[in-house]
């Protein structure tokens, strides 16, 4: 029978029948602080529903902060309606990293989670898995699954399983993380804040330096999130495009040319195309892949072409959209205890909706 323990917070473990197995007699165990960190600009669709999948989680006492960059929409409104610090930046100032480092200054927690405001947490364990691994010392990072709904373009799709499979890895040997859904020390942080002027990754930045220190990064696809992006093909290519210029600071021996646009977008099209055939939905997502990966890879083309700073009014138009290794496993019954069930009440500050995905 394998067994998994989820986290020092309710020192139990995981059966393969669906049984949980508490663990110890009377030791005390010293539950770690964590603090919450989400970074949010006009995100009234979303916020209030990761807001309530936090409440809902099995690890307690959290403290939730906010850093909002600007909000002109009822963002603020809705995360009035639960205990959140809320700290403001101003647009000109922001830049992923600087917001972030705002809120990890303000926090008081050992453990500093870090979530995007468009994304919801499956399950009620999801911080507890999180956190869990940091029992270990050496661990700098912990990040999660991410999957789609039913908003996610098809490509996308495709882009979560390949970067977040299904296959745990408790000491990865590579910086890849993802801040979208994150846990990092925060004394680690304390050493070396996150690098304020990148366009974007700078979780990857920061990994890349955490790795080169000796220390761990852990990736528990259970620790699983649904990352929405709604974008227009305009924001995918800006997308990719500050990213890329943001890789490229990081990695300055990395080349991305022509040669390099056409093979990855003759590649990844005709993959994407061949497996939609096979799943039956060609007709329906054909035209959105042959977008979604032209833009995904000319705004990478783009970006790695970009000489110079980045220029203030280009930065705008990245950060502010124009208008708005070893194999565990886990029971499936018990993980559907923990799923979370968000239709089950409205989401405070938000009319109730009939319709839309879950």
């Amino acid at each position: 029978m394998a067994l998994i323990r989820l986290s020092a917070y309710y020192i139990r473990k995981i059966s393969l029948n669906g049984s949980l197995l508490p663990v110890g007699g009377d030791r005390s165990i010293e539950v770690p602080r964590v603090s919450l960190i989400i970074r949010c600009y006009n995100e009234a669709k979303h916020i209030g529903r990761l807001l309530v999948g936090i409440e809902r989680q099995t690890f307690r006492d959290i403290e939730i902060i906010m850093v909002d960059s600007g909000s002109t929409d009822a963002t603020l409104d809705i995360a009035a309606h639960f205990p959140v610090k809320i700290l403001h930046i101003p647009p000109e100032r922001f830049s992923f990293g600087r917001s972030l480092n705002l809120g990890c200054a303000a926090a008081t927690g050992d453990i500093l989670v870090i979530a995007s405001a468009h994304v919801y947490p499956t399950h009620a364990d999801w911080l507890d898995r999180l956190v869990a691994p940091f029992d270990d010392p050496t661990v700098a990072i912990v990040y999660g699954g991410q999957r789609g709904d039913a908003r996610t373009r098809y490509s996308e799709h495709r882009l979560f399983e390949s970067w977040f499979p299904d296959r745990p890895n408790p000491d990865q040997q590579h910086p890849f993380c993802n801040n979208a859904n994150a846990a990092v020390r925060r004394s680690f942080w304390l050493e070396r804040p996150y690098d304020e002027a990148l366009t974007g990754l700078e979780d990857l930045e920061w990994a890349t330096h955490m790795r080169r220190l000796g220390r761990r990064i852990v990736y528990d696809p259970a620790a699983c999130i649904i990352h929405v992006h709604e974008e227009t093909p305009g924001r995918v290519l800006k997308r990719y495009q500050r990213e890329a210029i943001a890789l490229r600071a990081i990695m300055p021996d990395l080349r991305f040319g022509f040669p390099d646009f056409l093979r990855l977008l003759t590649a990844n099209v005709t993959s994407d195309l061949w497996h939609a055939l096979r799943a039956g939905r060609l007709p329906d997502v054909a035209w959105e892949i042959l977008w979604f990966r032209f833009m995904q890879f000319l705004g990478t083309w783009r970006g790695h072409r970009q000489q110079g700073e980045v220029p203030q009014a280009l930065k705008r138009t990245f950060f502010y959209p124009a208008g708005a290794a070893s194999s565990v496993w886990i029971d499936e019954d018990v993980r559907s205890k923990l799923r979370i069930d968000y239709g089950s009440s409205p989401i405070p500050g938000v009319p109730r909706k009939t319709e839309g995905p879950e």
